[in-house]
């Protein structure tokens, strides 16, 4: 699956797909190409970054989604903390 033709953000995987862990890009070993040239075969080259860059999109996106999650929590967080506030103040103003 090339990730380089779809929409940034898009995840179209199957459910086998598994991400790449760090130790597989570690030791992630290219062919070399044919006689008479130098080099890593291009096409190989190109498919482990399409794969890496699916991965680190789906990170980004998650970590994104998480950092927005992270900021409704505060804000419903302080807006319960103002009210609990609030609340001891008009007690101790009654009393």
């Amino acid at each position: 699956m090339s990730v380089r033709n779809q929409r940034p953000g898009a995840t179209y995987r199957s459910s086998a797909y598994t991400s790449l862990l760090p130790w597989q890009v570690r030791e992630r070993r290219f062919r070399s190409v044919g006689l008479g040239r130098r080099g890593l075969e291009p096409a190989d080259v190109y498919d482990f970054l399409d794969r890496v860059a699916g991965d680190m999109a789906a990170v980004y996106a998650a970590l994104a989604a998480s950092r927005r999650e992270t900021a409704v929590i505060k804000d419903a967080l302080r807006r319960w903390q103002s009210e609990q506030a609030r609340a001891r103040a008009d007690r101790g103003n009654q009393a």
